[in-house]
């Protein structure tokens, strides 16, 4: 059985990755030399060459570091390299939480650094390029520490005590999880902006002036109470633009790029603010973290049940089922359920953009939004024209020229 789970891993892996690179392909089958009808008016001649070097370079790059990757997952399967670990992990202790902490504090950190060469390129040669790029080394390298102990601390604290609660309760352990792990999306769904965000970004409040009052006097025609908005410095790292909405009830936020006010004018500002408050008020925020919540349940309850098999960590080499090395294999076996999910929440997300666009058009402006949405596409250079198929699996927003296409029927 276990040599079955075996080779079933590895088909997996194998059978996700070819499947991506044919996605990935189809894309490329929409690139143009030139102009494309259904984007004069977007893309200006010059703009839309630069659009297109941009994605055939990081078409290029990502079948390196793709291919890269897949060769070092499947040598890890295929010359038992999770086994190493493992073996590696218990001969520093007995105590199965903090071998799990070792086992995967180790496959993080290594493969962290072995993709480093592949992050500073992508950085600092593809997004200066391009004129993305304002992250220095100084910064490169404080956000890769900074990540690494939040990774360690919050990931590691909340594996242990998952670990300790299977130790306690058995393969019954899924609920008493499933109540740890929704405990702490929540509290990260309230305080994320408050406790993560400033160890990168410096968040200051809005300044008083036209678009605070604008933002404000929208807010109150909408019945939005919004007492929190700020202003976030991602022009430290890159000159692409956003804003989101964060937080439950009376910790909910808006942040806006400093970018973002750079580039647009008040009225954009606010129509993006507007489709923000449109996902609030459509209860998305809240629908998306129940229905995280339901998936990590019925994932933590397979889990429960197959944890413990012999078979799962044999099939990795290793003859004493333990949590880590059966995480490892479940997590593959998962892949094709995830797959489906995954497909589900991002129609669901494409509809809920609409939703949010919809409101903001027919409580702001239509012409505001689409202007806003624009600017926004060409100055991150996204790519306009992606295949069909590419954007069924992998889009959990509409392509723009789909929503632009939608706020034609709210313009006035």
């Amino acid at each position: 059985m276990h040599e079955f789970l075996f080779w079933l891993i590895i088909a997996i892996l194998v059978v996700d990755f070819l499947f991506e690179k044919y996605l990935d392909y189809l894309n490329t089958t929409k690139w143009s030399d030139t102009l494309p009808e259904e984007v004069k008016g977007i893309y200006d001649e010059e703009k839309y060459r630069k659009q297109q070097a941009y994605q055939r370079e990081n078409h290029r790059f990502g079948m390196l570091t793709g291919s890269f990757s897949m060769v070092l997952t499947l040598g890890m399967f295929l010359f038992f390299g999770f086994a190493l670990v493992d073996s590696w992990a218990w001969s520093l202790t007995s105590s199965a939480i903090v071998a799990a902490l070792v086992f995967f504090g180790i496959l993080m950190f290594a493969s962290d650094l072995v993709h480093l060469p592949f992050s500073v390129y992508a950085v600092f040669k593809i997004e200066e390029k391009y004129g993305f790029n304002k992250t220095t080394p100084k910064i490169f390298v404080l956000d890769k520490i900074k990540g690494w102990l939040v990774s360690g601390i919050i990931g590691g604290g909340l594996l242990a005590l998952i670990v300790f609660i299977y130790q306690k309760t058995g393969t019954g352990f899924w609920f008493y999880a499933w109540v740890v792990v929704s405990v702490f999306s929540i509290f990260m769904a309230m305080f994320y902006s408050n406790l993560i965000v400033p160890l990168f970004n410096k968040q200051t409040p809005l300044e008083e002036g036209e678009l605070r009052d604008a933002i404000s006097d929208f807010s109150k025609k909408v019945g939005f109470k919004l007492d929190n908005i700020f202003v976030i410095d991602g022009s430290k790292r890159s000159t692409k633009a956003n804003a989101y909405f964060t937080g439950l009830g009376s910790k909910k936020r808006i942040v806006l790029y400093d970018t973002l006010i750079k580039d647009m004018t008040t009225k954009e500002i606010v129509s993006v603010l507007a489709h923000e408050i449109g996902h609030n008020k459509k209860k998305h925020v809240v629908q998306g973290l129940v229905i995280g919540l339901l998936q990590t349940g019925v994932v933590l309850f397979i889990l429960g049940l197959l944890i413990n098999n012999p078979h799962l960590s044999r099939a990795l080499g290793v003859e004493q089922p333990n949590f880590h090395i059966g995480l490892v294999a479940f997590g593959v076996l998962y892949t094709p359920i995830s797959f489906f999910t995954g497909i589900f929440m991002n129609i669901l997300s494409r509809r809920n953009e609409y939703q949010a666009d919809r409101f903001a058009a027919e409580n702001y402006s239509a012409e505001a939004l689409a202007s806003a949405l624009k600017k926004l596409s060409v100055n991150n250079l996204s790519n306009l024209t992606p295949h069909k198929a590419y954007v069924f699996f992998h889009y959990s927003h509409p392509t723009l020229l789909q929503r632009l296409d939608h706020l034609k029927q709210f313009e006035k």
